[in-house]
């Protein structure tokens, strides 16, 4: 990785392309700091640490909980983004648009900033609700000011900011390196790690005696825990199976065509993080609403005591609707009938399995084992490391919250997607030189 990273700052081109993506990101952080007017970040940071408001405020590096231009980010768009992915399941046109190329690519492009707007502008009406309950409005517009118009112009800007970053991550991705979405998320969840770590670090500084021996020890443990989960992150994450194909010799005129061996890669964990993501948004839904429009209620008192987070109900549903998610996507990312025809159609077969359905059962019967160890791999990863976290460190540490399960599959995964753009752009560089 070191070495991909000092070749690609050698190349003239490759290192335009970095300072762009660092500089874009830049603002996209900057962002996560200026305060809306009309907000004080003192009176909501308290409100933003716990439930899903805490998950939308790490995704977001801490903008949401410092009242920020950037405060609901990038969540508009990911959510979009998935909506359109199962709408196109169902939806036989938006099937035709992803079939069409470039001009299919634009139309659903256009279509995903539509549903970001309405997703950001119901998000934002929200959490701008939050904000006036927790009595964060300050008197910025002077005290006569009526509350609501102040609500709207946050919800405005909020908006506004959401978009801009839709933007910010839409340059990236066409004139940085990698994935403008994924690298937002990506710094937004370094920078909350970050925030937990310095102020672990001033709390051992600042104290003497036994709770400074604490907190080192709290941050010796969490770095070896992190990085034990990371390992096991990485290692699945390149885990596949490799089914043997073998393409029979074909003689047309003097020429021979065929006649090598190559492999189907399937891998455990095809479907990526998106198990977790639809899991824990749909069961903390409506403990969401919940939370935004009624805190004190006896509804929300006892979703919290049954199915909060941490809870066995909540544990076991959470299990379960990633189970169910994994084949889902599986079947989407995964369509064992599609390989078997493209295999015959080329006169490939696999060592031991008649071509058509035989090798379409076959592919699929890998196919669903190897999704069950996926499954089982994404529970234990969003249910055990905060569980083994919360007990290591102590459920008060500001380090528990610092990795979420989901934070950790992004920023692995992201990274890992970095490295290989940047091996890809350095390769076509190489290329071109040759050529020339």
């Amino acid at each position: 990785m070191f070495e991909t990273l000092k070749n690609a700052f050698k190349n003239k081109d490759v290192r335009r392309k970095i300072l762009i993506t660092l500089a874009l990101l830049f603002i996209y952080r900057l962002g996560c700091w200026i305060p809306i007017p009309g907000i004080n970040p003192l009176a909501y940071q308290g409100n933003a640490d716990d439930g899903l408001l805490g998950l939308l405020n790490g995704i977001t590096g801490s903008a949401l909980a410092n009242g920020a231009i950037f405060a609901i980010g990038i969540t508009p768009y990911i959510n979009a983004s998935i909506i359109l992915q199962l709408l196109t399941v169902a939806i036989p046109r938006l099937q035709e648009y992803q079939k069409q190329g470039d001009e299919g690519k634009k139309k659903i492009t256009q279509i995903t900033r539509y549903i970001t707007l309405a997703l950001a502008t119901a998000q934002a009406v929200a959490v701008t609700v939050s904000y006036g309950r927790a009595e964060a409005f300050s008197v910025v517009f002077g005290p006569m000011t009526q509350q609501w118009i102040i609500g709207m112009f946050v919800a405005v800007i909020m908006i506004m900011g959401s978009m801009l970053t839709m933007w910010l991550g839409e340059r990236i991705t066409d004139y940085g390196i990698g994935n403008g979405i994924s690298l937002l998320i990506f710094i937004g969840i370094i920078a909350t790690a970050g925030h937990s770590i310095v102020a672990t670090i001033q709390e051992a500084v600042n104290n003497s005696g036994e709770k400074s021996n604490m907190a080192v020890w709290q941050l010796v443990g969490f770095v070896i825990m992190v990085v034990a989960v990371f390992m096991l992150i990485v290692f699945i994450d390149g885990a596949e199976r490799r089914v043997p194909v073998q393409y029979a010799k074909q003689i047309k005129g003097r020429k021979q065509y065929g006649g090598q061996s190559t492999y189907i890669p399937v891998k455990v964990n095809a479907s990526g993080v998106l198990p977790i993501i639809f899991a824990t948004a749909i069961i903390t839904f409506p403990q969401m609403i919940a939370q935004l429009v009624a805190p004190s209620s006896s509804f929300y008192i006892w979703w919290m005591n049954w199915l909060g987070a941490g809870t066995p109900i909540y544990s076991v549903l959470v299990a379960l609707l990633i189970l169910g998610f994994s084949y889902f996507y599986a079947g989407i990312e995964f369509n064992p009938e599609d390989i078997s025809r493209n295999i015959q159609q080329y006169g490939g077969f696999i060592n031991g399995i008649r071509p058509g359905k035989p090798t379409t059962e076959y592919l699929s019967r890998i196919s669903k084992r190897l999704t069950l160890f996926g499954a089982i791999f994404l529970a234990f990863i969003a249910l055990v490391p905060s569980v083994v976290f919360a007990a290591v460190l102590g459920r008060t540490s500001s380090l528990v919250n610092a990795f979420s399960a989901t934070g950790m599959l992004i920023v692995v995964s992201v990274a890992l997607e970095f490295e290989k753009q940047l091996q890809s752009q350095l390769m076509m560089k190489q290329y071109k030189g040759f050529l020339k």
